[in-house]
This record gives structure tokens, sequence and C-alpha cells, in this order.
């Protein structure tokens, strides 16, 4: 499947962006880790050619099972019992799956950017998937796999509203509902602290690890954010509140983790915002 679009290893490491669509469309978990470890293994010899234009028509990989339902309609459970804790992890173990392809969709849909842009998303889409096989194994640990519950498509649905434009991405995937995450993992972790078994334990060291990322991947996102904004000439707090407005972004709620959010590149003045 790696060779889909190269003929030969010179070629395989000119087709970096190809490459990353053919991975975007595997539908099968494992085979989306395994294909994004033998690439990012080979990182030091990427040539990237950001004027390539792929079809954007390419569907994105996903098993058959979780299904996916409204949000509200997902049901809840009860930390406190096996079940409960189950679903927690298989909640974030499918954000994490969604953030594998919203990375890769970064690389491939958008064309003319500097190569760095490519080289940060590729990476993102590489710490995804470790976080992503983590938190699977642990469902494993705990007799469940992926897709053994059901779950919402949010994520996905503010990448597919924002496929034609590059800077309303990186204004509201990362940036918006990317850092949520880093205001509501100190909170989940709280509650996995108070059950004290063995598996709340790994899984709360296992959202350590994926905070720690998470500032990384929300800082690329402000970083290309305010290239984009620089390049198009637009004020870059102005720009976003506008792009909320405009795709319905979903309003943002305290508490928020003031120190992640800084460290991961927001202004003091969006903070103060934030505050309001």
């Amino acid at each position: 499947m790696l060779h889909a679009h190269a003929a030969s290893y010179n070629d395989w490491m000119q087709a970096i962006r190809p490459l990353c669509q053919d991975i975007f469309a595997m539908s099968e978990p494992s085979a989306k880790v395994c294909a994004l470890a033998t690439l990012w293994s080979k990182h030091p010899e990427w040539s990237i050619d950001p004027q390539v234009v792929l079809s954007p028509e390419c569907p994105v990989g996903r098993p058959a099972r979780p299904e996916l339902k409204p949000p509200k309609n997902v049901p809840s459970r009860k930390l406190t019992s096996p079940q409960g804790l189950a679903a927690l992890v298989h909640s974030v173990c499918h954000i994490e799956f969604n953030a594998i392809n919203l990375a890769l969709d970064a690389v491939w849909r958008f064309t003319g950017l500097p190569q760095d842009y490519y080289r940060d998303w590729l990476r993102v889409a590489y710490e995804e998937s470790t976080h992503f096989a983590m938190l699977e194994s642990l469902l494993q640990e705990m007799g469940h796999a992926y897709g053994d519950f059901d779950a919402h498509d949010g994520l996905w649905e503010m990448c597919q509203k924002t496929r034609h434009d590059p800077l309303a991405r990186m204004a509201l995937v990362p940036r918006v509902l990317e850092a949520r995450g880093l205001d509501a993992t100190p909170q989940i972790q709280a509650k996995l602290k108070t059950l004290e078994t063995p598996h709340a334990v790994k899984a709360s060291g296992i959202l350590d690890i994926i905070l720690r990322d998470e500032v990384t991947h929300v800082l690329v996102g402000n970083r290309w954010y305010t290239w984009l904004c620089q390049r198009a000439g637009v004020d870059p707090l102005r720009h976003s509140e506008e792009l909320a407005i405009t795709f319905l972004a979903p309003k943002l709620r305290p508490p928020f983790n003031w120190l992640a959010r800084r460290q991961a590149g927001f202004t003091e003045v969006e903070l103060e915002r934030l505050a309001q």
C-alpha cells in the first residue's frame, strides 16, 4: 500500500504527500499505525513536493465500528464501573484515531505551503498514532477493542467543513477543538486518580503523555495559523472570531488550562478574551 504512488525507493522519498493520502485512506487502524511508523522512520530522507495536487475526493479510511452517533445520543456511563472506565478510554482512543486522519489530511490536501508545514503535521500524525496504539492496547487489557462503544464525529465534521481552506482549518481544528483537550485532560485525570485501580492509573499515565504532546500539536496549529494570517494580511484575533461564527465552532467554557494554553502559543490577549 505504501508504494501506490511510487515506483522505486527514490520515488517513494519524493512522494510523501501522496503516501500520506494512501495512509489516510487505510481503514484498518493497525495498518494505518504501522504505515505511519514506517514513513516516520525515514523522515530524515524525505523530500516533499508542496506543489503536488491530489484528488480532494479521497474518502477517509475508518473501520466499520464504532457506530457514530450525535453526541447527545452517545450513552454515558459511570466512571466507577469497569464498563464506564473502558468507555472513557475508548472515547479518548476515538479522538486520537480521528486526530491521525486530521493531521494526514492537513499534509496531503493543502498545496503550496512551506516544507516545514508538511513536516510538522506529519510529526503530529505519527505522534497521534502512538497515542492511539497505547490506548488501544489498554482497551485490550480491559477486555475490549476499538469499536466496542458508540462514538460521535464532531472533530471530523469540522475537518470536512474546513477542507477548502488551510487558514480556516488551522483556526478551528487545532486552536479550538484540539485545544479543548488541553482543558479537559486534567479534569479527566483528577477523576481517574479517585479510582486507584491499575487500569485507571495506567490511563492517567497515558494521558500525561498525550497532554505533553498535544501542547506541541496545538502550538503547531498556532504557528501555521499565524503564518497564514500574515500571508493573507488579516488580523489573527479578529479573523479567528469571524471564522468561529461562520463555521459554528463550539463555544469554549471553563475551566481552562491556562498554563498549557500559554505553552501552546496562545497570546495573552487571546487568553484575556477567553477569560471574559
